[in-house]
């Protein structure tokens, strides 16, 4: 809980501080308030839930029987409640995407920040190719939220981002109850 509340603290204060290389970034244009569209965050919910059924249908394939280290059991490990699921998936939404989309994506882009932010992840690993599998499975989906962002706004890529991590937490919690 203290790792996501650091998330989305220092995350975004990252994020903000990067913005300010390219010239002097008002707190309110960081956060881009004034682009608050109920449109583009019902998009970025319902895409992030869908991309999470489909996440989970393919990270219950065989080939992830044996992978050491497979999200559903770091996360079941973690013995949290639904309500502690769904604050990591806010806080991560928040944070990761002000530091990633707004932060650094406007320097590097849609493609590297996205492989980026899958390898920060741990998903790109050349020393366990099975859980580098699940890089390939969410890859995709981190490549269409950062379009999103750019597309859409900030506040798509948040909705996307919390609603896939909420469905995942959600299945994975309610499977250890």
């Amino acid at each position: 809980m203290i790792l996501g509340l650091a998330t989305l603290l220092i995350f975004p204060l990252i994020g903000y501080l990067l913005c300010q290389i390219s010239g002097p970034v008002s707190l309110l244009e960081f956060l881009e308030l004034d682009k608050t569209n109920p449109v583009s965050i019902g998009y970025g919910l319902e895409f992030g839930i869908i991309y999470a059924f489909i996440a989970y249908f393919l990270m219950n394939a065989s080939v992830f029987d044996n992978v050491s280290t497979r999200i559903d059991t770091l996360i079941s490990s973690l013995k949290l409640k639904l309500w502690q699921g769904l604050f990591l998936s806010l806080c991560a939404g928040i944070g990761e995407e002000l530091l990633f989309r707004a932060g650094i994506q406007p320097f590097f882009g849609v493609i590297t920040t996205s492989i980026l932010f899958i390898a920060l992840h741990g998903y790109l690993n050349p020393f366990n190719w099975r859980f580098s599998l699940y890089g390939i499975i969410a890859l995709p989906f981190i490549l269409l939220l950062s379009f999103g962002y750019v597309h859409f706004g900030l506040y798509f890529a948040i909705a996307a981002h919390f609603s896939y991590d909420a469905v995942l937490f959600t299945f994975i919690i309610n499977e250890n109850d």
